[in-house]
């Protein structure tokens, strides 16, 4: 079941013994009410509370972050819209999102740069050859202090030049592969060569293009998907995030910054729900927000790949999707 709650609370619980205390804060949620939500912390503080007096090991409360669904709280986030088994939440920094049980969404991002991986690879050679060059030194009978300055001078030429080197690899590369959008393309075409009975739906985003899969709906937990993310290198917090929250998760409206609106959601961090007296300076922003967000999508429909056909369930996300991110429209996408 989908776990993206309406309702939240916290309780705390203390426990006194011999001049040593232990003071325990849980979160709880809901979708029914406050109250059943303040229940479910109750439940959850005194079951950490019996935990931690036992011995063992637990943080003392838990991080009020908008985003959480990757650490294993559901996420944070303010129920906009309930469409059938779909929750349209309002994130962090005031962007909409879909969040859907069964209906695969998946996002690939182009590289900004070269991987870590590389960086080290690169890295790691680089080291190679200084480690040869103070090797010849020390052969040569130089002074054990000659060696020092030559040691600290690869470790220095290793930091300032293995980035640099795997970038301008990566961007060979790129280049060469006929550039971000191509190459990603290319991979879910590769994904899809082995898949004939599936229907995939390719939008472009700002960043890289989404996958939605239409053809059946699926499980967050089941393997296929497990392995889906992997083959197209999806975002590793968005695939812890499906796991804790049983759901797929999509922006479907612009990035504030790319828009032109410059101070963010208010007040800070954006994490719901807010005080009352603060609801007036949210809902102010945010007016401002979604009326200068119309002029923009959050994503552009570019193709359809696949010979399955699309399970009617599935079919009415992904029209609720392209309307809410006016993906069919000529808008600019941000």
């Amino acid at each position: 079941m989908m776990v993206v709650p309406s309702f939240w609370a916290e309780a705390r619980a203390q426990y006194r013994r011999k001049g040593k205390q232990i003071t325990i804060r849980r979160f709880g949620w809901s979708d029914a009410s406050e109250e059943d939500a303040q229940r479910n912390a109750q439940a959850r503080v005194d079951e950490a509370l019996a935990r931690a007096v036992s011995g063992e090991p637990l943080p003392r409360r838990e991080r009020k972050v908008p985003y959480n669904g990757g650490d294993g709280l559901p996420i944070r986030e303010e129920v906009v819209d309930r469409i059938g088994d779909t929750v349209i939440t309002r994130n962090s920094y005031g962007a909409r999102c879909l969040n859907t049980p069964g209906v695969l969404f998946a996002d690939i991002d182009f590289p900004a740069g070269a991987s870590l991986r590389m960086v080290g690879g690169i890295a790691l050679v680089l080291l190679a050859v200084c480690a040869g060059v103070v090797y010849r030194l020390a052969a040569s009978g130089e002074s054990t202090r000659m060696l020092w300055i030559a040691g600290v001078i690869a470790a220095l030429l290793t930091l300032s030049l293995s980035s640099a080197i795997a970038n301008l690899i990566h961007r060979i590369g790129v280049r060469t592969g006929g550039g971000p959008e191509k190459i990603a393309r290319a991979r879910v075409q590769r994904f899809m060569s082995t898949r004939p009975d599936w229907l995939v739906h390719v939008y472009r985003t700002p960043a890289g293009l989404r996958l939605l899969a239409t053809h059946r709906l699926f499980d967050p937990l089941e393997p296929e998907v497990a392995e889906c993310f992997r083959e197209l290198g999806t975002d590793p917090v968005y695939v812890a995030m499906c796991l804790n929250q049983h759901c797929f998760r999509a922006r479907v409206s612009a990035k504030p910054w790319r828009i032109g609106i410059e101070g963010r959601l208010t007040p800070r961090p954006g994490v719901w729900p807010v005080s009352p007296e603060r609801l007036p300076q949210r809902r102010a922003w945010l007016a401002h927000y979604d009326q200068v967000a119309t002029g923009f999508a959050a994503c552009r429909f570019m193709e359809s790949i696949g010979g399955g056909v699309s399970a009617p369930a599935a079919l009415a996300v992904q029209q609720l999707h392209d309307e809410l991110c006016q993906a069919r429209s000529a808008l600019p996408i941000a």
